[in-house]
């Protein structure tokens, strides 16, 4: 299954059928989280949590007793390099029929992160549920879904901009680039607030982060989002024969004063015969795995 497609048909999962999460489907997400890089260099410390040993809970969640945590050295950026590396597990788990929701607010946090271990210096932005999704969703997801208006997204020409940030971008004009930016639009994000905006100036493509929610806790979740953004990007830009080399360096694109620059990608053809290669290596799927996840059905 092409990887835009996960993207695409993938879903936040609040509504789970109650079956404990097989122990291969833990393991196997485990080995992958551990494995999960992102570029800013940052390591992420994972923590499978057992609702029913340590009495944790969400009010939002209805039938999973396994969480997955993250936690990280509360440094620039770090919001973003946990979005980036979380978000390739949770495309891992879609792929392979598991279901996930980013949790940021609705949790106890205080028992959340104790039960992960949270050092001095470290948080822990998010975590998520794991297990298997529900024939039906509750009432409670049904009306938090339209709440926030979970299918909806900005248009393209909202959030994409060619050269500054007077010049919409067109999904035709976008050409090459234009499934890796479509994936950027489907991305998840805190109440589906759509944070990301993105300059694309000739082979470079300049994410920027527009802040419209205060932060919480003494770190930005907008900027999680924007590291999702981020890696949906890398991944569909690289399945489509793209390489991309990750750089941070402000263009100095004039912008308003509530917008915010945070990475850039430059692009470039990468030849066909290392194309295969060359995805494999960066979603880092063993080769059962890869080939489960090219052929698993959502």
């Amino acid at each position: 299954m092409a990887i835009l497609d996960v993207i695409r048909e993938r879903r936040s999962v609040r509504t789970f059928d109650g079956t404990p999460l097989r122990p291969e489907d833990a393991r196997q997400i485990l080995d992958f989280a551990a494995a999960a890089d992102n570029p800013f260099g940052l390591p992420v410390d994972w923590v499978p949590l057992d609702a029913k040993t340590t009495g944790l809970s969400s009010p939002v969640i209805v039938g999973a007793d396994t969480f997955l945590a993250g936690k990280l050295r509360q440094t620039p950026f770090a919001e973003a390099a946990f979005g980036y590396s979380m978000e390739r597990v949770v495309l891992f788990a879609a792929a392979r029929g598991i279901g996930t929701t980013w949790i940021a607010g609705t949790m106890d946090r205080g028992a959340f992160e104790a039960a992960a271990g949270l050092r001095d210096g470290e948080f822990m932005p998010c975590i998520t549920p794991l297990g298997y999704p529900a024939k039906k969703m509750s009432l409670r997801e049904s009306v938090m879904r339209r709440g926030v208006k979970a299918d909806s997204r900005l248009p393209f020409s909202a959030v994409f901009f060619e050269e500054s940030f007077d010049r919409p971008l067109t999904e035709e004009a976008a050409g090459r680039l234009r499934d890796a930016l479509e994936a950027v639009r489907f991305a998840p994000s805190a109440v589906n607030r759509q944070p990301w905006r993105v300059v694309v100036c000739g082979d470079k493509v300049h994410f920027y982060e527009k802040k419209n929610k205060a932060q919480s806790g003494g770190w930005d979740v907008q900027l999680v989002d924007l590291g999702i953004a981020l890696c949906h990007f890398a991944l569909t830009a690289q399945e489509g024969g793209l390489a991309l080399s990750f750089l941070q360096e402000d263009p100095g694109i004039a912008c308003a004063a509530d917008t915010a620059y945070v990475a850039s990608y430059a692009v470039c053809e990468t030849p066909d015969l290392k194309k295969e290669k060359h995805i494999q290596q960066h979603l880092n799927f063993p080769a059962p795995l890869q080939q489960a996840a090219e052929t698993f059905e959502v």
